[in-house]
């Protein structure tokens, strides 16, 4: 980077601190980021006094209520109906589910749990969908930074962060065991037993257990079209190659030794073993693959806070992680005849961060965070890699009744070594943030918001060094953010108590985007490259509305709108390629959301729909994916006991029995049911 270039960012860095400094010499009433630690952390939700109406930037929040409504299993559920984002579905319970906030790309999105980023630095992508909703209480997606700044340097270093929070235990007066045990079942022999057990061990400590075990044959049947002609044939054939076993194993214990103070320890270990359906094609229709993944994740973290004073608050985090995953096709086509590899990662972070708040209108922030990342695999001449990154952050937030600021410079250290070939050079670069909401009346909740922020993502570990086709000359991703949007909350008389509205407009850049690129001698060949230069412009809507038209009977209505596009500006001489649709980019997608609430049952309907997209950068009709519209109901009851709740749910789901594909040759389940009954104590 130049240097020119780097005094400009921080000027503008220290511009937007200076002028909430500046704001904050006025004495104003203020929403502070933390008073004690028994208040409410800015991301969770209770009711419907939440941070999305104020949020400086784009912030979509699901809790505990809004899941029974939304026909979710997994958190890739969740987040489909969050607007302006694209979930990667390789194709049932088991397929691999990644998330990509608007068109910039799995590896631009930060996935936290319980506060502390989950990695995956072998492919920058994070499968969510091996992560459950039964004990979640509330995930929430921001795009370009949160609103908290009192938070671990990592969240400040993505495009976006997709927070996932653990519920903690909480015990009626006299109680002292609590928990809830869920069974589930469905078609394809889904079958899917939870059970948590949470303990009160003192007055001040308590504890949580809990385990998951999923299994499901999926062998959905789906259509085949033997051309993409009105008259081609078509067959009904079935999935194979997509059994499914997964274990998840947690245990925490959470500790308020004082109102000043609080701490937790988690341990997570997850296992899976699933086979993986081949791409459905005119040659292969029944798919015919043995292909098996093995994976083992393990990983505890600890995090430790403490206001020591009304002006000064301390957190420290710390983790250790380790993965592996073991990958087997016994029908390669190589000369060995079969392939069998292990790769394994480890992780180890540590974080700490200091909040000063001189006024009750004005905090500052500064964090710093550690980690080390290695990789080893039992491939022949493979680099073994180990990636050090050190991140610090100051940031600074001003908050009145009527404006909300917040400005931050991230600092970015990463060097590497290697054990095998060539290492990358290392990596110092500043990234720069700012941004605001106003509300110009004060009789009306409507606000006007605007962010600003420039980011980068390092190559991850295959970019780097997978074999005969990494490259360790690759420069980071640039991608610069811009954002402009409205919020209004209000209530409309008795009937309606809530309605809440958004409206964004968004512009991305993304620079030296990374790309596989055939070899011109061999098209087996391939190589990474800083290729690409894309442009994305794009409008998300979001509504939710709830009725109460009597004291007993309640109604919830929802939508989200997504227009968008991510134009391939790479090469203006190319008229293949030049401002055409990015792969799997929809124009226009959306969802919905329904709910009936009544004292003997509760009725629930959601959609998921998305427009044609494209597979290649070539937007020809032969590389077109047709929109698919997914619709899915549910009933539910809960029963009130003497010692606790039952409840029981039935779901229907895809009810129009679209066998539609995400991505081109893995066709999603058609028709299906699931049902639920669980037993809270």
């Amino acid at each position: 980077m130049h240097t020119r270039t780097v005094h400009i960012r921080f000027r503008l860095a220290a511009a937007c601190l200076w002028t909430a400094v500046s704001l904050a010499a006025q004495p104003q009433s203020a929403e502070p980021d933390s008073v004690r630690l028994r208040d409410i952390p800015e991301v969770t939700v209770t009711g419907r006094n939440n941070p999305e109406s104020r949020s400086t930037a784009p912030l979509q929040v699901v809790t505990t209520d809004d899941l029974g409504r939304l026909n979710a299993l997994q958190v890739s559920d969740a987040v489909k109906h969050f607007s302006g984002v694209a979930v990667k579905d390789y194709g049932g319970v088991g397929g691999l589910k990644t998330v990509s906030v608007r068109s910039l790309g799995a590896n631009h999105t930060t996935v936290n749990y319980d506060g502390v980023a989950v990695s995956d630095v072998q492919t920058g992508q994070i499968d969510i969908g091996r992560f459950s909703l039964d004990d979640v209480e509330s995930v929430s997606l921001v795009n370009g930074q949160s609103d908290d700044i009192f938070r671990p340097a990592r969240s400040f270093a993505s495009a976006s962060v997709l927070d996932i929070h653990s519920r903690r235990p909480v015990f009626e007066h006299g109680k002292r065991i609590g928990g809830k045990a869920f069974l589930r079942g469905g078609s394809f022999d889904l079958l899917n037993p939870s059970l948590t057990l949470n303990g009160k061990i003192t007055s001040w400590l308590t504890s949580s257990v809990s385990g998951e075990y999923l299994y499901t044959r999926g062998n959905y049947p789906f259509k085949y079209r033997y051309g993409n002609s009105e008259g081609d044939s078509v067959a009904v054939l079935q999935r194979q190659n997509t059994d499914v076993r997964n274990l998840r194993l947690e245990a925490a214990l959470y500790a308020t030794p004082s109102e000043q103070e609080e701490a937790s320890l988690k341990a997570y270990y997850y296992h899976s073993e699933r086979g993986l359906p081949g791409n459905v094609t005119y040659y292969n229709p029944q798919q015919n693959t043995n292909q098996r993944t093995w994976d083992h994740t393990f990983f505890t973290q600890g995090h430790y806070r403490r206001q020591w004073s009304h002006q000064w608050s301390l957190q420290a985090s710390g983790k250790y992680h380790r993965s592996s995953m073991r990958y087997l096709d016994a029908e390669y086509l190589g000369s060995t005849g079969v392939q069998d590899n292990t790769y394994s990662q480890q992780e180890y972070y540590g974080s700490v961060s200091a909040l000063y708040r001189p006024w009750s209108s004005f905090s500052l922030s500064a964090s710093a965070d550690g980690f080390i990342n290695t990789m080893q695999s039992d491939l022949a001449g493979f680099a073994e890699p180990t990636r050090y990154s050190l991140l610090s952050v100051l940031a600074a937030k001003y908050a009145n009744n009527w404006l909300l600021a917040t400005a931050s410079v991230l600092n970015t250290l990463v060097h590497e070594r290697v054990e095998h070939g060539d290492a990358p050079a290392r990596h110092c670069r500043f990234s720069p943030y700012a941004s605001l909401s106003f509300k110009p009346f004060g009789a009306h909740d409507l606000r006007l918001r605007m962010f600003y922020k420039e980011i980068f993502r390092l190559p991850t570990f295959n970019d780097l060094y997978y074999t005969n086709v990494g490259n360790t000359n690759l420069k980071p991703e640039t991608t610069r953010q811009y954002n402009v949007g409205l919020t209004y909350t209000d209530r409309w008389g008795k009937y309606i108590p809530h309605v809440h509205l958004t409206a964004d407009l968004y512009y991305n850049s993304v620079d030296n985007k990374i790309v596989a690129l055939p070899s011109k001698k061999d098209i087996f060949l391939w190589s990474m490259v800083n290729y690409g230069k894309v442009a994305i412009s794009g409008m998300d809507l979001t509504g939710e509305w709830r009725i109460r038209p009597t004291d007993r009977i309640g109604l919830l209505l929802g939508a989200s709108y997504t227009y968008q596009r991510a134009l391939n500006v790479t090469d203006p001489t190319d008229p293949y390629t030049y401002r055409h649709q990015i792969p799997y980019t929809p124009r226009v997608s959306g969802s919905a959301r329904g709910g009936v609430e009544t004292p003997w049952v509760n009725l629930s309907y959601s959609l998921v729909w998305s427009g044609h997209r494209y597979t290649f950068t070539q937007n020809y009709p032969a590389n077109r994916l047709e929109g698919y519209q997914d619709h899915s109901l549910s009933l539910s009851r809960v029963f009130l006991l003497s010692f606790g709740k039952l409840s029981a749910s039935i779901e229907a789901l895809n009810l129009g029995g679209e066998n539609y594909q995400v991505v081109r040759g893995f066709p999603m389940p058609g028709r299906s049911w699931r049902a639920t009954v669980g037993l809270t104590f």
